[in-house]
C-alpha cells in the first residue's frame, strides 16, 4: 500500500489577456499583493492574430503576457487561486463582459497545469467548480503539447518562457531538497 506523501511545492504562473495594458498592470497588482513578486514577465503577444475567440468579449485585439512568481507554492491551492482571479476578472467586467482573462496554474519539473472552470473530459475536477488541465508535459528537454492543448501554448516563445520559469523552480526545488 502506497503512503500518501505531502505535494511538493510547484512553480506558480498566470496567464493574462488582456486589451488595455492599464487593466492588465492592475491585475498584476492584485496578484502581486496576493502571491508575491514576480521572477520572469513574459514580453506581451498578439493572441487575436492567434485565435479572435476573445476579441468580442474583450473589445478588440487582445493580448497575452505570461508571469512566473517567485515563491513556490502547494499545488492544492490551484482551486482557490483561480477563485481569486475570477474574482479580479468580475471586478474589471462590464455588462459580463471581461477585460482581462486570467489563467493561473503551476509548473513543475515534469509538467504545466492551468485551472478553468470548464469541464471536459481530460479535466479533473478539483473544487468550487474550478477543475485542473495538464496542458503540456516536459521529457527530453522540451515541452510536449496534448491534443487539447491551447494553440498559443504550443508557441515557441510561450515554451521558452515556460523553460526559463521551470530552470528557476529546478534550482529552487534543489534548494529545499538539499536542506530535507
Amino acid at each position: 500500500m502506497g503512503t500518501a506523501q505531502r505535494f511538493e511545492p510547484e512553480k506558480l504562473i498566470c496567464a493574462v489577456l488582456y486589451t488595455d495594458a492599464a487593466d492588465a498592470d492592475a491585475a498584476i497588482s492584485q496578484l502581486k499583493a496576493a502571491y508575491g513578486e514576480t521572477d520572469l514577465v513574459s514580453e506581451a503577444y498578439l493572441f487575436s492574430e492567434i485565435s479572435p475567440y476573445y476579441d468580442g468579449e474583450m473589445g478588440g485585439n487582445v493580448y497575452r503576457k505570461l508571469l512566473s512568481f517567485s515563491e513556490c507554492r502547494n499545488p492544492a491551492e490551484l482551486a482557490a487561486i483561480k477563485c481569486f482571479t475570477n474574482s479580479i476578472e468580475q471586478q474589471t467586467a462590464n455588462a459580463g463582459n471581461r477585460h482581462i482573462n486570467l489563467d493561473p496554474g503551476f509548473v513543475s519539473a515534469g509538467r504545466l497545469s492551468l485551472a478553468t472552470t470548464k469541464n471536459a473530459g481530460h479535466r479533473i475536477p478539483l473544487s468550487d467548480g474550478i477543475y485542473a488541465e495538464l496542458t503540456l508535459f516536459y521529457a527530453r528537454q522540451a515541452w510536449h503539447p496534448f491534443p487539447w492543448t491551447y494553440m498559443d501554448f504550443k508557441l515557441p516563445q510561450v515554451h521558452e518562457f515556460l523553460t526559463k520559469s521551470r530552470k528557476i523552480y529546478m534550482q529552487q526545488r534543489k534548494s529545499w531538497l538539499s536542506t530535507d
